[in-house]
């Protein structure tokens, strides 16, 4: 499902339709996607869609751009180690249509259910998209449409040894990653004094081969100073 599309286009997919067609002198986008549909007129008559797998904080609603993993098993990294390890994320999908000057977004949608959370102190803590993963010692076999990997190098820089439960990620920071059997990023956890940790990712692909997803977070938003997040209030 993923990648570039010339117009027009209509595919179906584990659930997921999607057509742009041409209707007079513009387009009509369509899709439908777990009970959901949406109809839009461009008043466009050409460009390219691309299908990619973009930074999984859109839904339900854009309230935050961090992801708080949770890991199902709890980790204890030893001393002054670097160890690496493979956890999943939630995916979601854009469709996005390019013209000669411009790329604008014409759809959001995931198959997978959407949860928020609290990190840190109720008055002054961050919001985060919630999601729980396992952790992996290789490449877990997923579904593309549904979670996506994260390589995950953690250094310990301490002198003691160190319990993490979960990572949290800027969305400013993601670099992902696709090909037709794989989404993926990789991304970095260093652990420093106090139990403070900070996140940052990685631009390279997982695998050889894989395309590079474009950057809804560079699409008509802001840029922040930093793409990385300090984990303040406990691992």
């Amino acid at each position: 499902m993923f990648g570039c599309y010339d117009i027009p286009f209509e595919l179906e997919k584990e659930g997921i339709a999607l057509s742009l067609e041409k209707e007079g002198k513009g387009l009509v986008y369509r899709s439908a996607c777990a009970g959901a549909r949406l109809e839009k007129i461009l008043l466009a008559e050409t460009g390219k869609v691309f299908i990619n797998p973009i930074e999984p904080l859109n839904k339900p609603k854009e309230l935050t751009s961090n992801l708080l993993i949770e890991f199902e098993k709890t980790l204890l990294i030893e001393p002054e180690a670097t160890r690496n390890i493979f956890i999943t994320y939630p995916i979601e999908i854009g469709v996005l249509i390019s013209t000669k000057t411009a790329v604008e977004v014409l759809d959001i949608f995931t198959l997978v259910r959407q949860k928020l959370t609290l990190y840190g102190d109720p008055r002054s803590g961050a919001i985060c998209k919630y999601w729980m993963s396992n952790v992996y010692s290789s490449v877990p076999s997923i579904n593309p449409l549904h979670e996506g990997i994260i390589e995950l190098s953690i250094t310990n820089t301490t002198k003691e040894w160190v319990t993490v439960t979960k990572a949290i990620f800027n969305a400013y920071g993601m670099k992902i990653y696709y090909r037709d059997d794989l989404v993926a990023m990789k991304a970095s956890m260093k652990i420093m004094h106090g139990n403070i940790a900070e996140t940052d990712f990685v631009d390279a692909p997982l695998e050889p081969g894989m395309k590079k997803s474009l950057e809804l977070y560079t699409v008509g938003k802001i840029a922040v100073t930093t793409p990385k997040f300090i984990m303040e209030a406990g691992l």
